[in-house]
Parts: structure tokens; sequence; C-alpha cells
């Protein structure tokens, strides 16, 4: 018997397979609705706990926010209309003191020229006047550098170390003269250890060809001067080692001989 299929006539897919598929699909959008379902009702609860705690906290926090922004406010009108003019009216009273300071270490009758720049003449403030009345200022800190300073070129060997342990500078080179002129300070009072002290935290606050050198050169003739050629050695090698050039390097090998 002859067999034949009629045009455009397709088999039927399986009835089976038809509905595993309906299955799974079902199977998924219950799943996903479910899950979408968790997450809004977790964020309807959190919403709705975040209400209640505004509400019963209400005073708090606009009484939070009130102070930070008084506090904001006032940083800003404090800065300007008190800090600003401060800062102008200290920098007007230390220009006359900077000027004696100036000339006082050219060498011309220096110590009444340091004493004009620390007490004041013409009518300005000196340094120590500024210092105190200014503090707080960036001349008010200048100042207490520059009285250290003059004190210091007095023989006044007690203030010069207070008022440079006042100095709090941003230019990292005046801070490192600072901390190098305390050691001076405290080896003209012959108290050796702190001079060190300070002449090793002078030496390692930055490495440079001028302050490094000159302030590890200070260290190793103080140890030396205290009976500790080990350490007062290891300086002046350094200091051959990487800074031969310099005046200090120059005079290196002296002072390691004196040390071995």
């Amino acid at each position: 018997m002859a067999t034949y299929n009629k045009r455009g006539y397709k088999a039927p897919k399986p009835k089976e397979e038809k509905e595993q598929v309906e299955v799974i699909e079902d199977i998924n959008i219950d799943e996903s609705q479910s899950t979408t379902a968790g997450v809004f009702n977790t964020l309807d609860e959190t919403a709705s706990k975040t209400e209640a705690f505004v509400a019963k906290n209400q005073n708090i926090i606009l009484g939070v926010i009130g102070a930070v922004t008084l506090a904001v406010v006032g940083y800003f009108a404090y800065t300007k209309f008190i800090v600003e003019p401060k800062e102008e009216d200290a920098g007007s009273q230390m220009y006359l003191a900077q000027q004696n300071f100036t000339k006082a270490l050219d060498g011309t009758k220096s110590d009444s020229l340091f004493k004009l720049a620390l007490n004041g003449s013409e009518g300005k403030f000196g340094f120590v006047k500024i210092a105190d009345e200014y503090s707080g200022t960036d001349a008010g800190n200048m100042a207490n550098y520059y009285a250290g300073m003059a004190y210091l070129n007095l023989k006044e060997f007690d203030k010069a170390i207070s008022y440079l342990e006042k100095f709090q500078g941003k230019d990292r080179f005046l801070s490192i003269l600072a901390a190098g002129a305390i050691g001076d300070a405290y080896a003209e009072k012959n108290q050796l250890q702190q001079a060190l002290d300070q002449y090793v935290k002078a030496s390692e606050m930055e490495q440079n060809d001028f302050t490094t050198p000159r302030f590890l050169f200070k260290a190793g003739k103080a140890a030396l001067a205290l009976g500790k050629k080990a350490e007062a050695l290891k300086f002046f090698t350094s200091i051959k080692e990487s800074y031969e050039n310099t005046p200090e390097g120059q005079q290196a090998d002296t002072f390691i001989g004196l040390a071995q």
C-alpha cells in the first residue's frame, strides 16, 4: 500500500514535552514573584521603621542639624571677622621688628638691635609682644621663631629654648633650623646629651646638602665631647660618604681620625 504526506502537514510535538516546559515556566514565574514580593515587603518594613525613628527623634535630629549649621557659620564668621584682621594687624606690627632683626644679623650694634626686635620700637610691638598678643596667627607663630633666635644671639639660652619650642613651623626649613638652634642653646648650657638629641633630630628631619651635614657634624662633635666615639664616628663617616663636597665633608677625615 502506498503512503503519502498531506501538503503542509506537521507532526505534533509530544504532549509530555510541552507539559514539562509549561510546568517549568510556571515554577520560574512563581519563584520570581515570591522573591520580588519579599524584597518589597522588606523595603516597606525598613521605610516604616525609619519613618517611626525620625518621627520619634525629630527634635533631636533638628537640634543636631542646627548645631552643625551654627558651628560652620560660626567658624567662617570667626575666620572672616576676627582671624583675618588680627593676622593683618600682626603682620603690620611685625615689619619693624623683622627689620631690626635683619640689621642685627649684619653685626652692627647687634645686641641693641636684637633687643629692639624683641621689645619693640617706634610704637610697634616686638617679637615678644607679638607672640603673646597674636598667638594662634601665622605672624604670632613666626614671632616665636624670631624671638628664640634673638635670645640665642643674646646668650639668654633658656628663653631661646622656650620660644623655639613654641614655634610650629609650616616651613620645613625653618623647623629644621629651630630644632638645631635648640641644640645650640643646650650646647651653650653644657647640656650635651640634650644638644646631641636635638642635632640628631634636626639632621633627620629632611635630607639635603645644607642642614643634614651641618647638624650631623654638630652631633658628631657633641658625641665626641660626651666620650661616645663610636657614635661620633658614625656621624662623621656618614658625612664623608654622602656629603663629601660640603664644608663639613671637607673636615670629615680629621674628625674621623679623632673618633677612631
